[in-house]
């Protein structure tokens, strides 16, 4: 990535008018990144990567745009991408034709915090075997990890336009995650996961992590089946955010468009869930690590409330969707061969005041569901269902056993409206933050 970003864009305005190009903008990411994997003991994988690309768009005096991509941030590379990208204009589409967010110059409030120096690989490995050896030791019946990663991560971004845009940060992330598996005589193996996020190693939470694992792993030995039938659920935080990931077609404003959505443009304003359920995209929010201050068109960021009390009020726009829509860009553009629209970071929360509240110490024949499997292959995201493995207990005044194996099944959209309860303890997860929710009736196919 260019170190001095106003030198690069004095750079690129003089090699722009050597070539006669009058509108251009450029939006460039770095990821530097050492992850390491450890088995029984001794390191498995070590991989290190530096991974840059940059993406250059030109419009030429028919107002055509041409885009091209590059890894090269020195003059001589951005030059040809300038050029390749003028040459390729003349090829554009003639419909829709992308354009400058109007939020592209739009002063930006927050300030990244500072990046952490990377830790010595040998450091990142002895705390991995540390924590795998911690994990075996917790339970007799844990065997392995077979699944274990703890990775650092350096990104940087910029953006800059023709007519004077220019925008950087950068970010540290570090994360681990651990996933223990169990062997015991006359019994099925059983296994359980958990992640950790943090702006640093220092920072991040790998007790936390341990400890999570081992308990669901533990929880999982004594299992049963369950009959088949209809059950009242409650999803984990990971779960909901899982789900809301599968069908964010619902909330994106190119996929609308494209009528690749659950939604159409005159589903604003309409209830779509309960009125318990409120649900923002905020990828501003402090537990956000490494959310990013503006998207691949410079539009700034910000939180956009997707469902407030139940009532379908925001999309996610891009500049291009925007304009289409007659709204305003919600910075969720990534820039590419064409512009996409994608989300940041889920924030899950109550709605409006439960006239009922529910605990899983008194819940009796309520199935949690903690994980759900196979997101890729179960979910029909156009039609609204989903029929979707998962690792979960049966509870039975509030006694919890580990269901051996079982499916839900439903329509996303009729889940929304059958929540009773959305509790008000909110957890990180991989996708976003989220409480507990509680759906009235779900279809259960146990073994």
């Amino acid at each position: 990535m260019p170190t001095n970003l106003p030198d690069l864009a004095t750079q690129i305005q003089d090699i722009s008018k050597r070539l006669g190009i009058g509108k251009y903008d450029i939006y460039g990411a770095a990821i530097d990144e050492t992850s390491v994997q450890v088995d029984q003991g001794e390191p498995k994988q070590v991989k290190a990567s530096n991974r840059s690309s940059v993406t250059v768009r030109v419009w030429n005096e028919e107002g055509t745009v041409g885009i091209t991509s590059t890894t090269d941030v020195d003059p001589t590379g951005l030059e040809l991408a300038l050029k390749t990208a003028y040459e390729a204009s003349f090829f554009g589409a003639k419909e829709n034709v992308p354009d400058f967010s109007p939020e592209a110059t739009a002063p930006i409030a927050v300030t990244p915090p500072e990046k952490a120096a990377p830790a010595p690989v040998a450091h990142l490995i002895d705390t991995l075997l540390r924590a795998e050896k911690d994990l075996l030791a917790a339970h007799p019946a844990i065997k392995s990890v077979p699944y274990n990663g703890l990775a650092q991560r350096d990104i940087d971004r910029f953006y800059l336009n023709s007519e004077g845009a220019l925008r950087s940060e950068g970010h540290s992330i570090s994360s681990i995650y651990l996933y223990s598996k169990t062997e015991q005589e006359g019994k099925k193996p059983r296994s359980a996961g958990a992640f950790r996020v943090s702006h640093n190693l220092e920072e991040l939470d790998i007790a936390g992590c341990l400890r999570e694992t081992a308990e669901k792993t533990i929880s999982h030995l004594d299992y049963d089946k369950i009959p088949s039938g209809k059950y009242r659920v409650v999803l984990s935080p990971d779960a909901f955010i899982s789900l809301l990931g599968a069908f964010s077609n619902l909330f994106n404003a190119q996929n609308i468009l494209d009528h690749q959505s659950l939604s159409t443009p005159d589903s604003l304003g309409k209830a779509i869930a309960s009125p318990l359920l409120s649900v923002a995209d905020d990828a501003l929010h402090p537990e956000n690590v490494g959310g990013e201050s503006f998207d691949g068109e410079g539009t700034p960021t910000r939180r956009v409330i997707l469902i407030d009390q139940g009532v379908l009020s925001s999309f996610l726009h891009s500049a291009g969707t925007a304009r289409r829509m007659q709204a305003q860009p919600t910075g969720h553009a990534n820039i590419g061969a064409k512009v996409t629209v994608s989300r940041h970071f889920y924030h899950v929360f109550p709605g409006a005041p439960a006239s009922q509240t529910y605990s899983l110490e008194e819940a009796d024949n309520v199935i949690l569901i903690d994980d759900l499997h196979a997101l890729h292959a179960g979910v029909q995201a156009l039609q609204g269902s989903f029929s979707l493995p998962f690792d979960g207990w049966l509870i039975r005044d509030g006694k919890r056993t580990s269901i051996e194996s079982a499916t839900v099944a439903g329509d996303f959209l009729q889940l929304l409206q059958s929540i009773i309860y959305v509790e008000p303890d909110l957890e990180l997860t991989g996708g976003g933050i989220s409480p507990r929710v509680w759906v009235d009736s779900l279809s259960i196919t146990g073994e």
